[in-house]
């Protein structure tokens, strides 16, 4: 299959790997900031290939996984409305909350369903307009301009009964965070190529700017990860922090213009707390004032404040990359893709649940 097969091609990562390993470097850290890498990563063993000195973190880049248990719990509250008709991508619906998760509520007989698409929440309003349609809008930059999307047109269809509860994320000022924890000692980043694509590179300059740090956007075919690993080693090894794109494939400099214009008209940057990282300034998205009618925190006063569950899962430390999996004393024993009792474990991006299935100890 043409632009899938080249990047799966044996032979070349071969030569990658073999290239990785003659650069001559001290032991670095690097993080991938995508859940989608982070599988990738497993699922390609790639892990397994590196030199010994390249020394791999995973971090927070899945959305599901940093959502804080507090949402989990207001929507859990939410769904329990008579009128409600609750809509959610299909990761949300194990995330354990105080009294259970969503796919336990569902069995119990709360309307609560799962689409692909906001979108899909236009047809829901209006086959239901005796309901009041509550979607649960959680993601990182590549889902948020579907929900601005969805919120323009159903203005435009002068739906009254379609709304949100908004948790969407945004990448970089977390990286900000992450860069200034000196616990963590970070030499570079893979970057997230879909976030990118949605973005551009710009938005990460400030890696190289104000840190010194070099990042490069890769994709997330072996090939596209093993390129940009020599790419980024490279540029430690020579001291050099710029921002390198190597998914130029998919990701332009200005990203897609777009898709920001929804986001820019529908939405506002705010503080946002992330699961066992805290309260990140400007890293999180809720709609402005023109489209605050779409709030369902608003439209239903309810009073929100987040927090995180304390069930001794260390799921806050593995998201801040200062532990593995492995040193969580309820991974594989109480906690597994099956019963999660963190995030972590319950969507498939999750570091938990990559360690889970692909992870041997040797």
């Amino acid at each position: 299959m043409k632009f899938v097969d080249e990047f799966r091609s044996n032979e070349y990562s071969k030569l990658l790997v073999e290239n990785l390993k003659s650069i001559t470097c001290n032991k670095i850290n690097i993080m991938e900031v995508c859940g989608s890498h982070t599988m990738a990563i497993f699922r390609y063993g790639i892990r397994d290939i590196l030199p010994p000195n390249v020394n791999l973190i995973s971090g927070p880049g899945c959305p599901v996984c940093v959502t804080p248990q507090s949402y989990i719990d207001t929507a859990l509250e939410l769904s329990s409305r008579k009128d409600v008709i609750m809509a959610s991508f299909g990761d949300m619906m194990k995330i354990p909350g105080r009294k259970g998760s969503l796919l336990k509520k569902k069995a119990e007989g709360a309307d609560i369903r799962i689409v692909y698409s906001p979108m899909d929440c236009l047809i829901i309003a209006q086959e239901n307009p005796s309901k009041q349609i509550i979607f649960l809008a959680v993601g990182f930059e590549t889902t948020a301009p579907m929900t601005a999307v969805t919120a323009i047109e159903a203005r435009k269809k002068g739906l009254s009964n379609l709304f949100f509860f908004t948790a969407h994320k945004i990448v970089p000022p977390v990286m900000e965070a992450l860069v200034n924890d000196p616990d963590l000692n970070l030499d570079g980043f893979l970057l997230p190529g879909n976030v990118c694509a949605i973005i551009g590179t710009e938005p990460f300059q400030f890696l190289s700017k104000n840190f010194m740090i070099p990042g490069v956007v890769t994709g997330f075919e072996p090939v596209d990860i093993l390129q940009g690993l020599v790419t980024l080693v490279s540029l430690i090894s020579q001291k050099d922090p710029r921002i390198s794109n190597d998914y130029k494939r998919i990701v332009r400099t200005d990203g897609n213009p777009k898709a920001r214009q929804y986001m820019d008209e529908a939405f506002n940057l705010v503080d946002s707390n992330w699961r066992g990282i805290g309260k990140v300034p400007k890293s999180g998205l809720e709609f402005n004032r023109e489209f605050e009618e779409f709030d369902a925190i608003k439209h239903f006063g309810i009073s929100y404040e987040a927090y995180d569950g304390g069930s001794g899962c260390r799921c806050g430390e593995i998201l801040k990359g200062k532990i593995k999996p492995t040193q969580c004393p309820l991974f594989k024993k109480l906690c597994t893709p099956e019963n999660p009792v963190g995030s972590c474990m319950v969507s498939s991006e999750g570091t938990c649940a990559a360690y889970f299935r692909y992870y041997k100890e040797l």
